[in-house]
């Protein structure tokens, strides 16, 4: 008899404001007790100190995090020039200093050189997975840890204030797998000094931002209240970038069944817009709501990830 899960069916997305000082794996704990849900996780880890977006996925809208996490990210932080640290933000221990303090137009006059698809070297306390273990895990063991450079995408970099000589606060937009840790670290290096994160606040991620987030104190004083359901966003929001094809009930069953469906050539038109060839996501939806992440392929219409709504 197959064991019975705990919790409730509850599906969809809630963008949480994580709080100071809170793991990301703590803040979905939280929220996952706090709607007694079966299944919960989250789409782009915030390191403990850093505050923001975090958008934390229920039950069936797990399925379309990795949407989520190929979207843009935008963060707001704040560098500390002259010290650099272990983890590469204020959580660390200082491992060298500097007297230099850049001014204004020294930060202004290497931003272009950080814009773009750059070359970066994670933090080694990061999340980065090293013969299956987490590089932060090895690192605070004290073994060495080695992590190739990558390349990533920055979309904008810019100084916003320089409240004294020894912070500058920069606003970023990111693709996937970029570290800010990892890009103030190179911006010290680059300025002829050395610095750390001392405050990162991330803004938005895909389609959520601060104008959705919810504040945790504020969920917990709506515990047992049914208004609760109502914070949360449908799970096809993560699905908004990607072409939709609506499907007749017939053709839903199929796909749920896990058979491909064929489309007119109208139909698929359609959903191609000016794409050609192989198109790897399509969102099959009735008036019911999202019944199957799709691909199309020429004109059958595959599925490849099933909702049970």
């Amino acid at each position: 008899m197959p064991r019975r899960k705990r919790g409730k069916p509850v599906n969809g997305w809630l963008v949480l404001d994580k709080p100071y000082d809170m793991t990301s794996t703590q803040a979905v704990g939280a929220c996952r007790r706090l709607f007694d849900a079966q299944k919960a996780g989250h789409a782009g880890t915030l390191d403990p100190l850093a505050t923001g977006i975090l958008a934390v996925a229920f039950g069936e809208a797990t399925k379309t995090v990795p949407f989520v996490m190929d979207g843009r990210k935008s963060y707001r932080f704040t560098a500390r020039w002259g010290v650099a640290t272990t983890t590469d933000d204020a959580e660390g221990e200082a491992i060298a200093t500097s007297d230099v303090r850049p001014s204004s137009e020294d930060i202004q006059a290497i931003l272009n050189r950080f814009v773009g698809e750059i070359e970066q070297l994670p933090p080694k306390f990061s999340a980065i997975k090293v013969n299956g273990e987490r590089a932060y895990d090895l690192a605070r063991d004290g073994e060495e840890v080695e992590l190739k450079s990558r390349r990533v995408d920055i979309y904008d970099l810019r100084l916003v204030d320089t409240p004294d000589a020894d912070h500058g606060v920069f606003e970023a937009e990111t693709g996937k797998g970029a570290y800010i840790r990892s890009l103030v670290r190179d911006m010290g290096q680059a300025l002829g000094t050395c610095g750390h994160v001392s405050q990162l606040r991330r803004t938005a991620v895909g389609p959520f931002d601060e104008s959705q987030a919810k504040k945790l104190d504020l969920l917990e004083q709506m515990r047992d209240n049914p208004a609760l359901m109502g914070e949360l966003s449908p799970v096809s929001t993560a699905l908004d970038d990607i072409p939709a094809c609506a499907v007749s009930g017939g053709d839903a069953l199929k796909l749920q069944r896990g058979q491909a469906v064929v489309l007119t050539p109208a139909q698929a038109k359609t959903v191609r817009g000016e794409e050609k060839g192989f198109i790897p996501a399509v969102l099959a939806e009735t008036r019911d709501g999202p019944q199957a992440i799709c691909a199309l392929d020429g004109l059958k219409l595959k599925p490849t990830r099933v909702f049970n709504l």
